[in-house]
């Protein structure tokens, strides 16, 4: 992995850390750094500069609708529930927002339950 690449991964993993997402476990997806719920990705790494967050399609027009700058697809992601976020210019608070709904996609039901209530 190179340097900028685990950089990158280091301050998505952190971040999810900080947000207490439980049953949170580190691995791999098509070749590149993830982070997984009860064995599934929720988000991985694309390259040093880019990271793929699940995310349902009506929140995935909107959020590349109101800034582009920062979420975006390629045509491999059209139709599919998961964007790509730049990561230099998105802000810890912005992206730990992403990377919380993201986990929330792919939790069990029951998961995102105690969890929400945990945080509220």
């Amino acid at each position: 992995m190179s340097d900028d690449l685990e950089r990158s991964f280091e301050r998505v993993r952190r971040l999810t850390e900080a947000a207490g997402l439980p049953e949170t476990t580190v691995g791999t997806s098509y070749g590149t750094p993830a982070l997984l719920v009860k064995g599934k990705s929720f988000v991985r790494m694309k390259d040093p500069h880019t990271l793929v967050v699940m995310c349902a399609l009506e929140e995935k027009e909107m959020l590349m609708e109101l800034d582009p700058s920062l979420f975006f697809e390629t045509d491999h992601y059209k139709g599919w529930p998961a964007m790509l976020v730049r990561l230099a210019p998105i802000d810890d608070e912005a992206l730990t927002q992403r990377l919380i709904a993201a986990w929330r996609e792919k939790a069990p039901r029951r998961l995102a339950s105690r969890f929400d209530a945990k945080s509220n």
